[in-house]
């Protein structure tokens, strides 16, 4: 992967962002700091880095895929009111039970808690993204 200027601003986007921001907001970050960047650019080098691995993809509630630079063993927990997430670490989760999968070969398991963050059970509560892919500055994304 031929590494430029603008991979290289997406990079030091993502390194150690816990916000798993949209390929849109990822954008508006760049476009801030480089004007000019493409959504293509954004949108491809977000793709790249998904087939190296060094990169996930999640789509939850908020409609929009969501990036996390986290590739270790984790989950997630999603905030029906604003839309944010947050990296969850379970247990063993090969010694829960689990009924029905009858001969199913599981390869991967993923847990989503879905509810409420603190920020916003302080607030009016209310259910459904009210500004999907944003981020609570609790969750330390990370814009430098």
């Amino acid at each position: 992967m031929k590494i430029t200027p603008q991979r290289q601003l997406l990079f030091r986007l993502l390194h150690g962002n816990l916000g798993h921001p949209s390929a849109e907001g990822l954008f508006a970050t760049a476009s801030s700091h480089m004007p000019g960047i493409s959504l293509r650019t954004v949108y491809q080098t977000l793709n790249d880095l998904v087939a190296m691995g060094e990169l996930r993809v999640i789509n939850f509630t908020t409609g929009s895929n969501r990036f996390d630079p986290n590739t270790d063993d984790h989950h997630h927990a999603e905030c029906m009111s604003c839309g944010g997430l947050r990296d969850v670490y379970l247990g063993d989760l090969d010694q829960v039970p689990v009924q029905g999968l009858d001969g199913f070969q599981r390869h991967a398991t993923s847990v989503v808690f879905h509810g409420v963050c603190i920020d916003c059970s302080t607030d009016a509560p209310h259910l459904g993204p009210t500004h999907p892919a944003t981020t609570h500055p609790s969750q330390g994304s990370h814009t430098t």
